[in-house]
């Protein structure tokens, strides 16, 4: 199962154990040398589909200076598909590396 980057970067923040959505929102940041930064629409979404996928799921709720806040864990079928992700990744990488080493064409020198 190919995942989106922001799905792969949730669940990739969640390996440390269970966030609330703001620790994951920075985790993500950090995670991603501060490249992608997720809205709260766009993460609370993707962890309804990672949730209704069986990849995440809320492990506990509590009320702190009057706000409500969720925490959400990697589920054991989640560390699976975020490990196979990460195997096609690095394929995909080895693939451009071994692509980018190899020579390159001279213009008008293609095939016919």
């Amino acid at each position: 199962m190919a995942l989106r980057e922001q799905s792969y970067l949730i669940l990739l923040a969640l390996t440390d154990g269970p966030l609330h959505g703001y620790a994951i929102v920075t985790a993500v940041r950090c995670i991603s040398d501060d490249r992608v930064r997720l809205a709260a629409g766009t993460l609370y979404g993707a962890l309804d589909r990672l949730g209704h996928d069986g990849l995440v799921t809320v492990s506990g709720e509590e009320v702190i200076n009057g706000r409500h806040r969720r925490y959400y864990q990697l589920t054991e079928a989640g560390h699976g598909v975020l490990a196979e992700e990460t195997e096609r990744l690095e394929r995909l990488a080895q693939t451009a590396r071994a692509r980018l080493r190899a020579p390159r064409p001279q213009p008008g020198m293609g095939a016919a």
